[in-house]
């Protein structure tokens, strides 16, 4: 789990929000659909960690690609208004889609969309729609997040979101996930998300290792930000998120992609849950890439083509 740049006074502010007429909506319900402008790289550069996922050529063939139309959306979750990416072709009209739920990475972020665009693009020319939850609290949604707490309802309420965009098939739903994204997946596996299948890099299967493997970027006085009651409910919350310790949960079939040189969230991590996913009987794939870093820099073509590839070989005809 890695920290962004201006992460650490993001996590304490809880934005200001009125809840009149919200509380009246369905969960999911989408209150605001909007065009998104992309910036060009060099703006994006000073505002993003643009240039980890993706270079110039590459985020200019995207963002250029008028096939495609990104928009933001705004929907209602646990009462509160917070913010969904959807990625989609510009043809919609009489058609239905598969797509892939994407969670993003790290804790509280601003707008992502430039880190995320050539990603999605890479999988929309697959067939797919993408739909990303950015999760209460980060670009301008509202509530606080918790990092796999009461967010984890976000995940869950984008189904009505899908159903009511009115050009996705629902009965084809897939799961990709960075990083916490990646433990995000495993908790909406738990919980009983409608996927066929999931797929997830550099994820962390064990919260309290993480937190033990790196004091000097996740001291006391940091994890008492992320989770207010962390002194009383440390061992809870670390459970809670650690797929690890109720693997025989995860009912769905998964790709697990780790770098050999992962420096924030050590392979061993996702070669452990292989091994007890190997002993239920469960259907997933390991894959770790002996040289390559968090985010697979080396190979995030490889890593997204075995990710279309294994949904495809779970889609529902």
């Amino acid at each position: 789990m890695r920290l962004p740049k201006t992460i650490l006074g993001l996590v304490l502010l809880i934005p200001f929000f009125s809840t009149l007429n919200v509380l009246a909506l369905d969960e999911g319900a989408i209150v605001q659909r909007t065009p998104y402008d992309f910036p060009s790289y060099e703006q994006a550069v000073q505002t993003t960690d643009v240039e980890q996922y993706t270079d110039r050529v590459s985020y200019e063939d995207s963002i250029n690609d008028r096939e495609f139309v990104f928009e933001k959306l705004r929907y209602v979750s646990d009462g509160l208004k917070v913010v969904a990416y959807v990625y989609r072709p510009k043809q919609i009209v009489g058609r239905n889609f598969p797509a892939i739920i994407f969670n993003r990475g790290s804790v509280v972020r601003d707008d992502i969309a430039p880190e995320l665009i050539s990603l999605f693009h890479r999988l929309a020319t697959e067939g797919f729609v993408i739909l990303a939850p950015m999760l209460r609290q980060s670009d301008g949604g509202e509530g606080r997040d918790e990092i796999g707490g009461a967010d984890v309802n976000d995940l869950m309420n984008i189904v009505a979101v899908a159903r009511s965009l009115g050009f996705i098939d629902v009965n084809n739903l897939f799961m990709y996930g960075e990083s916490r994204g990646g433990m995000m997946t495993y908790q909406a596996s738990k919980k009983g998300f409608p996927m066929n299948a999931a797929a997830v890099f550099g994820a962390f299967t064990d919260l309290q290792e993480v937190i033990d493997s790196h004091p000097r970027e996740y001291p006391q006085t940091v994890l008492r930000q992320f989770w207010l009651n962390y002194d009383e409910q440390k061992n809870e919350i670390a459970k809670t998120r650690s797929a690890i310790f109720w693997t025989e949960q995860l009912n769905v079939p998964l790709l697990i992609m780790h770098g050999g040189r992962d420096r924030s969230v050590g392979a061993e991590q996702s070669l452990n849950l292989a091994q007890r996913l190997q002993k239920l009987g469960r259907v997933y794939e390991l894959v770790v890439y002996a040289e390559d870093n968090h985010f697979l820099s080396r190979n995030h073509e490889d890593r997204d083509r075995r990710a279309v590839g294994w949904f495809k070989r779970h889609m529902k005809k």
